[in-house]
Parts: C-alpha cells; structure tokens; sequence
C-alpha cells in the first residue's frame, strides 16, 4: 500500500510540473503548490480512511483546508496524476469518483444537488459526481449530483452541470450545454475566454436571433415600399378614368 501511495504523490507531482507552465522545477511544486500538497494529505486521508480511522482522516483533511483553502472529503477516490491549479474555494464532495489525469482549476465544486434537504435519506449513497479520465473542469465550475463527466470533455468556466456530460465534448454555460467537440481546437479555455472570444452557446442564439430580426424587418421595409408603390399606381389609374370620362361628358355637350 505504501508503494502504491508513493506511486500516487510522484504521478501528482509530476502532472502538476508538466500542466502547469508557472512550474519551473519539481522542488518549487512539492514546497509551493497549495493544490498539490491538498492533494499529497488527501491520499494519506484516504488511506486512512480505508482502513477505518475515519476520525482521524477527517481531522487531517479538516486541517488541509485551513492551510490551502481546498476542500476534499476524505472518502473520495482519485485517480493518478491529479492536477489541482490554483485551487483556492476548490470542493470535491464525499462520493465523488475522479480518474486519472484530471485537470480542476479554483472554485470549482463536485457536489450534491441538494443536502440539506432531508439528509438522512441521502447517506451511504452515491450523490456526487463521476469525473472519467483526462478531463478538464474550469474555473468556477459546479458539477451537482451523481452525473458523469465522459473522457477527455472540458467544462468550462462558471459552467453548471446538472446531466451526464458525453466523451469529448466540451459543455459551457448555466446550465450546461454542448459547445463543440474539442477535438476540433487545439486549446481549451479554463476562464472562458479566448482571444477576446466569448464562446458561449447562449450568446451565439442571441446573436442568431438578431440576425434573423434583422434579415425579417429589411424582409417587411422591402414589401411595404412594394405595396406603396403599387397603391400609388392604382391611384394615378383612378385618376386616369375620371378624366377620360369627364372628356368623355364634354364631348357629348
């Protein structure tokens, strides 16, 4: 167990050196990265946890967020190379399950929808979300209830999920809707914001909507000068017979 405990911490140290281009040496991780060192007393609580010294494991855990303001349930299972950036107001929820490779940026939440909310109904059961391998989660980001979070997606900043996300998509937004597959771009964008770019589905409906508003009022202005013309017309002709007919009078005079 120790070994594999170990295996956990260096696989840690070595995702939190390569994702993060701040990290300029190993050392500087393992003595000033509040995500990771959450992260190294997370697996010791863990452990601690497994083998029924739960008091402990929550004591130790409770003593992790005083010192890095990240907040993980000892009973949560995480997988290897588990990067945590920034990290601040972070919280992973008792019955979360994390794979391996997963990426999770500040404020970020796995949590239950509800638990306050007629609580005793809710132990001993599944509540929190499933995180699958090498995802992304940004900034901000809330994961409520027992959803899955398929391989390789990316949920973006701010973004509130409340359903099971596919594989390899990307899910921005409140709440939560399909952007792209990111596999089409070569970045992902934890804060939501590219290059001045706010991609977000529910300001590129609006954006349509205007656009349609737009193309149906020059639709209206294009027949109302048509029906003003033709009225016009049909004026003048009135005209026309009237004065033929008044001609027409005189002549019999």
């Amino acid at each position: 167990m120790s070994k594999n405990l170990f295996s956990l911490i260096l696989s840690d140290l070595v995702a939190a050196k390569n994702r993060d281009p701040a990290a300029r040496n190993y050392l500087e991780v393992f003595f000033t990265y509040p995500g990771f060192h959450s992260i190294l007393i997370h697996r010791v609580c863990n452990l601690f946890w497994k083998i029924k010294f739960k008091f402990l494991a929550r004591f130790l855990s409770y003593l992790s967020r005083i010192i890095t303001s990240i907040e993980i349930h000892p009973a949560a299972n995480i997988g290897r190379g588990f990067f945590i950036d920034h990290g601040a107001g972070l919280v992973i929820g008792e019955t979360s399950k994390i794979g391996d490779n997963v990426t999770i940026y500040q404020q970020a939440t796995l949590g239950g929808i509800s638990p306050s909310v007629d609580s005793k109904s809710q132990k001993k059961i599944k509540r929190h979300p499933t995180i699958d391998d090498n995802v992304i989660i940004g900034s901000g980001a809330q994961i409520l209830g027992p959803v899955l979070i398929g391989k390789n997606s990316r949920i973006g900043a701010n973004a509130v999920v409340l359903n099971d996300v596919p594989e390899n998509m990307t899910f921005v937004g409140i709440p939560a809707r399909k952007l792209e597959s990111f596999k089409r771009y070569a970045h992902f964008n934890p804060y939501g914001i590219s290059k001045g770019k706010i991609d977000d589905p529910n300001k590129k409906s609006i954006l349509a909507l205007y656009k349609e508003l737009h193309l149906l009022s020059e639709s209206v202005l294009d027949l109302q000068s048509k029906l003003n013309y033709i009225n016009k017309d049909n004026v003048n002709f009135n005209i026309d017979v009237r004065d033929n007919k008044a001609k027409k009078e005189q002549k019999r005079k």
